[in-house]
């Protein structure tokens, strides 16, 4: 079990697929400092991709500095400044982009979309709609 969700889509790389959820797994702070990260063959063996792709996944989150190899413990998450707005906006890129393709095909407009957006914000949080801090 990995400590991150990952959905394999087909017609984009695994790697980057899988590289994009550690990220946002670290970034949010689902995966704090420290945290534990599954080695090559856990994530080859969990996510049934080849080691060198595994390889290739840690090695980026390591280049990148959200994880550090520490030997004889493991590969674990490196401690993290808090990520700006900027980038925590970019961690919803891809879901906002599925998102507003999907109102389109539905035939909402930009108003529609914010309108609901807004009212579901309400329902789930029950605030004013802004950001926690």
């Amino acid at each position: 079990m990995l400590p991150f969700p990952v959905i394999l889509r087909a017609g984009e790389s695994p790697s980057r697929q899988i590289v994009y959820a550690a990220t946002k797994a670290i970034v949010s702070g689902e995966l704090g400092a420290g945290a534990s990260f599954p080695s090559v063959r856990e994530l080859s063996q969990a996510l049934k991709i080849n080691p060198n792709t595994a390889q290739k996944v840690v090695a980026e989150l390591v280049r990148s500095g959200l994880l550090v190899v520490r030997p004889g413990i493991g590969t674990v998450v490196a401690p993290q400044r808090r990520a700006t707005a900027a980038e925590r906006r970019q961690l919803l890129a891809r879901e906002v982009e599925q998102l507003l393709v999907e109102a389109r095909r539905v035939g909402l407009g930009r108003d529609e979309v914010l309108k609901s957006i807004e009212a579901r914000w309400q329902e789930l949080f029950g605030d004013d709609g802004r950001a926690a801090r």
